[in-house]
């Protein structure tokens, strides 16, 4: 029996209808071996999390890059707590002020990837982390 794959959902919440970076990150981890869904266009934190229930995912994505990452992730944080789902790792990726980064963390994002971030970063950085936590169960 083969090892798991790791399971990732990349997620456009809110009205941001840049998804290029998206969706070159999600060819990325597919060429790296993961599975990965892609929710499209304008999605609501509530639909994300539900989709991150229902497809038991190792990792959260978001693709933000409209300026109103921190109020969206803080929501996500959140919903997450509520239908505790803890430890799916949370990455935001997109137009992240380097100011915002520790805010970010402090919601409870595990990474952030701004703009410019090199795909093999992203994706060893998913691959460690989602094996130090299998390692713990």
């Amino acid at each position: 029996m083969g090892e798991k794959r790791i399971r990732v959902l990349i997620a456009k919440p809110g009205l941001d209808g840049h998804d290029k970076g998206a969706k070159v990150v999600v060819h990325a981890l597919k060429e790296a071996g993961m599975e990965v869904l892609y929710t499209g266009l304008h999605k609501t934190i509530d639909e994300i999390v539900n989709t991150a229930l229902e497809e038991d995912v190792d990792v959260i994505g978001l693709s933000i890059y409209s300026g109103v990452h921190l109020p969206l992730s803080k929501k996500l944080i959140a919903r997450l707590k509520e239908k505790k789902l803890i430890d799916i790792l949370v990455l935001v990726g997109g137009n992240i002020p380097q100011g915002d980064v520790k805010i970010l963390k402090d919601y409870g994002v595990t990474e952030v990837f701004p703009v410019g971030a090199k795909l093999d970063e992203i994706i060893e950085f998913i691959k460690k982390r989602v094996g130090e936590r299998n390692e713990k169960i």
